[in-house]
């Protein structure tokens, strides 16, 4: 401690008379140093990291908006799609003094809904004379049946695939041995 106040007395002698400033930095101090080529490899490394980390997230920014404007896009050409069943439906509805000539218009309209969505992919799951498959099929019920044990007996409302993956299970009810 007693040598730290002895150079502090020495550097203020050598200071002009009338300044008093706090200590000067040396030479070495103000320069980099220079460090072994590993050390620059590494602050070299480091930035490249740092850039190809930044490069990285500014990639998946613009790729999820891509992909939303992309959604966006199939959603109006969907809906352009399904206009003319809407317009349909409306006309039936106008309709509604005659029941048959309305049934009629109603089975147009379903039907050219269900050829719609056939057009986009998809496709009813098969329950008739089928064996419940959990992975095609949801049980709501199970009633006994002195037949095959696991067969579908009904369905309360149909499931879709589209290319094969399902959209919706097919609501059923199984049958089950008598206990």
């Amino acid at each position: 401690m007693e040598q730290q106040n002895q150079k502090k007395q020495r550097q203020m002698q050598k200071q002009p008379t009338g300044e008093q400033s706090s200590p000067q930095p040396t030479a070495q101090a103000q320069q980099p140093q220079q460090s072994d080529p590993k050390d620059a490899k590494i602050a070299e490394l480091t930035n490249d990291l740092k850039r190809l980390a930044a490069e990285f997230d500014n990639y998946k920014k613009r790729v999820e908006k891509e992909n939303g404007e992309f959604r966006a896009f199939a959603k109006v050409d969907l809906i352009k799609k399904l206009l003319p069943v809407l317009d349909s439906m409306e006309i039936g509805l106008k309709n509604t003094q005659n029941h048959d000539t309305f049934v009629k218009g109603m089975e147009l309209v379903y039907s050219q809904l269900y050829g719609l969505l056939e057009e986009e992919g998809i496709e009813q799951i098969q329950t008739q004379n089928r064996r419940f498959d959990p992975y095609f099929h949801e049980a709501l019920m199970m009633e006994d049946d002195a037949g095959d044990e696991g067969r579908i007996l009904e369905e309360f409302q149909k499931g879709y695939l589209v290319k094969g993956k399902i959209v919706r299970h097919s609501k059923v009810k199984v049958s089950k041995k008598p206990t």
